[in-house]
């Protein structure tokens, strides 16, 4: 790719940003961005809700002039390859990314919006951008009861964040057990058990049916919208509430690929080199839907952009010796994705000053299959648990808690794919050292 070569890219976050640095010098870069604030990393926003970051810390490197703030892509023009933005102006593109990202899943609850309105209740939060963090972090205080919807990673993140700030929090969850789609049912029962010593009340398998709120006054000089009082549960049961969170799950943001044209099902269909359906655009991170799997991770994200920037600013091979991360290349091949064993890790504070906190991280299948073997290692004493689970003799999930000392030794084993030779070396202090 040479200089002259123009590179759009829709969405100002971590895996934009990323394929935006990887291409300096390769190609000109323009990135539109919808958010006014520097470029920040969202993992890190429930460290800012519970105080311990500033907003600050989450910045992350600054693009210079390539990034456009404020500006929302609104239309892709595939045969003029113009991006159209709500602004008036227009991009023209060789190669276009979408890196757009996903949104906060809102559940269909009753109250949640006026007839006709797209406003929340006051007192109602999405957790997922920095806007949504500083809003909460201004309405929380000691005491204020507060209702976290979601007992997935972005709830369990929030209600920690939120009672470590004084709130009384309640965590309802439709599902059976905290974090199902990364913890066992023994994993699960040590994280409720320390959520619970943090004051956070837990309902499992209860569905929020909807919202009370105050009626607005249309009477009122200025319009006042409704604020919330409450969450109701489908068994009748009501929370008393003066905020609610709703951490929902996140949905692709494929809006503008559907209007294009470009073939989406759960996200934007991408092949191994990362193309759409127009091989002139690509997409990356939240809203790229590959070899049938959603990631929604930021690991994920970052070797797709890194994978996609070989692809864009070479020739589709790996220069010299180095290999991309994730792509499974090797050197002199053909850069391809194929996809990313994600780990998932979670660190919680402790339930008081001077309290150890409480460290997890999962990988790949946690729950077993027929014909599988299953290691437990368990210590009450120091809260640590460890399991994994092994196929033939490879290794192929894994849930550690208390003590992730290990974490690095698993993950690599399971992520090169090597035969298991001992395993009880691997599980050991020992054996992450």
């Amino acid at each position: 790719m040479t200089s002259q070569q123009r590179v759009v890219v829709i969405g100002g976050g971590l895996a934009g940003l990323r394929v935006a640095a990887r291409l300096d010098g390769c190609a000109a870069v323009t990135i539109l961005g919808e958010e006014p604030h520097v470029p920040y990393n969202r993992v890190l926003l429930a460290e800012v809700l519970a105080g311990r970051y500033s907003a600050e810390v989450t910045a992350l490197p600054d693009p210079g002039p390539a990034l456009r703030r404020s500006v929302r892509a609104v239309r892709i023009d595939r045969a003029e390859r113009l991006v159209r933005c709500d602004d008036g102006t227009v991009e023209g593109y060789d190669t276009l990314v979408l890196a757009t990202g996903s949104n906060p899943v809102l559940p269909p609850l009753r109250g949640l919006f006026e007839p006709g309105g797209r406003e929340l209740p006051d007192g109602v939060h999405a957790f997922r951008t920095m806007d949504d963090c500083l809003a909460l972090s201004a309405a929380v205080r000691p005491g204020v009861p507060t209702v976290v919807v979601g007992g997935g990673l972005l709830g369990v993140s929030a209600a920690r964040a939120l009672a470590e700030r004084g709130a009384q929090v309640v965590l309802a969850q439709q599902g059976e057990r905290l974090m199902e789609r990364q913890l066992d049912a023994e994993a699960s029962a040590l994280l409720h058990t320390h959520l619970t010593a943090l004051g956070i009340e837990i309902h499992s398998e209860c569905r929020v049916r909807g919202l009370t709120t105050t009626p607005a006054d249309p009477a009122a000089r200025s319009f006042s919208p409704p604020r919330v009082t409450g969450v109701e549960l489908a068994d009748g049961y009501r929370l008393d509430a003066e905020l609610v969170v709703l951490a929902c799950g996140v949905r692709p943001r494929t809006g503008l690929a559907v209007a294009a044209g470009l073939d989406v099902r759960t996200g934007i269909v991408v092949d191994d080199m990362l193309r759409t359906s127009d091989p002139r655009i690509h997409a990356i991170g939240d809203c790229a839907e590959h070899a049938g799997r959603v990631y929604g991770l930021a690991g994920p994200a970052l070797e797709q952009a890194d994978a996609l920037a070989t692809i864009l600013a070479g020739t589709g091979s790996t220069p010299g010796t180095e290999s991309t991360p994730g792509t499974g290349s090797r050197p002199g091949t053909p850069v391809r994705y194929t996809g990313t064993r994600a780990l998932t890790r979670l660190t919680l504070t402790g339930p008081g000053p001077g309290a150890d906190p409480l460290d997890l991280a999962a990988f790949g299948e946690t729950t077993p299959l027929p014909g599988d073997d299953v290691v437990r290692l368990a210590d009450a004493t120091r809260r640590s648990y460890r399991k994994v689970v092994v196929r033939g003799d490879r290794l192929v999930g894994g849930v550690l808690l208390g003590e992730l000392s290990t974490v690095g030794a698993l993950a690599r084993t399971w992520e090169d794919g090597e035969a298991l030779t001992d395993l009880l070396h691997l599980l050991t202090d020992d054996g992450g050292s």
